[in-house]
């Protein structure tokens, strides 16, 4: 029986099957444990469950000389140091798949609240503004017949373009597997919805050069990772009309501070991190990360692993 640390309790009855067969210490804290905190959970034990909001970095990974299996509760891992986990010969498991139709759900929808200006209207009716009907009050674009760029050709943004045939939009895709050019997206495209992942080649993938090569009339839709948008260059766009407006269900920190510049700009959505947040695929992803974290405890191959070349080392 192995010793494990979860930093948060999770939907479902996942931790169930971990607590029959391991010691599984849960955090049961408001939020996230503090650094300090998870490092000294984490010291001493063989696994550990984390949350992408933990900071599962090089120094904790070397103050817990005994763990051998990390698993993720997010499809990303970069919240996790990979490289100090594979020298280590550490497994780090993640849940892809089973988030992809949720988010892919999200992005549409996004673009629908904020071409169509949804929240604007919800705010108009609650707040007393909505006195009568007009031919040119509140006036949006449409998603049906737009051109969508998708920016990242994986699980995700191809659940996207499945959904927008549905709209008849023309969709470009630029990435591992799409045969458009980044600069031929950023110029033709109504909307632009990011989903490649965080990492050093992806940071602040879409800054000021970006948002201007974009359409005056188009929208940037962002259910990947926060860093991947320069929030400062986008703040200036939407201010000075470079683009048509954006919704984020991501940002740079997570949550945004109360009073940040970016939420005074206009025309901007901004929901917390929805993009997985349903029954089902919440308890989905805990019964993956439980399963990833078993197998990396028996010694077995995790069923989804983020650094699998562990696997293929001799000797």
């Amino acid at each position: 029986m192995a010793r494990c640390f979860v930093t948060r309790e999770l939907p479902g009855d996942a931790l169930d099957r971990l607590r029959a067969e391991h010691d599984a210490e849960v955090w049961d804290g408001e939020g996230p444990p503090p650094t300090e905190e998870l490092r000294q959970r984490v010291t001493g034990c063989e696994g550990l469950l984390s949350l992408l909001t933990d900071d599962v970095d090089a120094e904790l990974i070397a103050a817990a000389p005994e763990l051998r299996a990390i698993s993720n509760y997010a499809v990303g891992v970069d919240n996790v140091d990979l490289l100090a986990a594979t020298r280590r010969g550490i497994p780090v498991g993640h849940t892809p798949e089973v988030l992809t139709d949720s988010t892919a759900d999200l992005a549409v929808g996004l673009m629908l609240a904020v071409a169509r200006r949804l929240p604007e209207g919800e705010r108009a009716v609650h707040e007393g503004e909505w006195s009568t009907w007009s031919p040119s009050w509140m006036l949006g674009r449409d998603l049906h017949g737009a051109t969508v760029g998708i920016v990242g050709g994986g699980r995700i943004g191809g659940a996207v373009a499945r959904r927008l045939e549905g709209f008849r939009c023309e969709v470009l895709v630029a990435g591992r597997e799409g045969p458009t050019t980044f600069a031929e997206l950023l110029a033709r495209s109504d909307f632009i919805t990011l989903h490649v992942p965080l990492n050093p080649g992806t940071r602040r993938l879409i800054s000021e050069p970006e948002l201007r090569a974009m359409k005056p009339s188009a929208y940037l839709i962002n259910t990947a990772r926060g860093p991947i948008v320069d929030q400062d260059a986008l703040a200036r766009a939407l201010r000075e009309g470079w683009i048509a407006g954006a919704a984020l269900d991501v940002t740079d920190p997570e949550p945004l501070p109360p009073g940040d510049p970016l939420l005074e700009a206009p025309n901007l959505l901004v929901v917390p991190h929805l993009g997985s947040a349903t029954h089902r695929t919440r308890e989905a992803m805990a019964r993956s990360a439980v399963s990833n974290l078993l197998a990396g405890l028996g010694g077995e191959r995790m069923p989804h692993c983020a650094n699998p070349e562990i696997y293929d080392r001799s000797g």
